[in-house]
């Protein structure tokens, strides 16, 4: 398996925090987003190199800026 990238860790792990921080499931923003639950998980988990479109999907449903995300990326 290949090495994970640092800043896709910490991205993953921004946009976690903003999920469980509204109270919402992988499950739950995947619908709303309109995008596939296991590649939610893969995004948390440092897996995907997500797409600009997927990231402000995301966003929207969890009501905050993209820019959320990539605070302190790179550091």
């Amino acid at each position: 398996m290949a090495k994970k990238n640092k800043y896709l860790i910490k991205l993953g792990e921004h946009i976690r925090d903003a999920r469980k921080a509204k109270g919402l499931s992988q499950e739950h923003l995947a619908l709303q987003a309109e995008i596939d639950r296991s590649y939610v998980g893969g995004i948390e988990r440092g897996e995907r190199n997500v797409s600009f479109l997927n990231l402000v999907k995301i966003a929207t449903c969890l009501e905050c800026d993209v820019s959320k995300f990539t605070k302190g990326i790179p550091k």
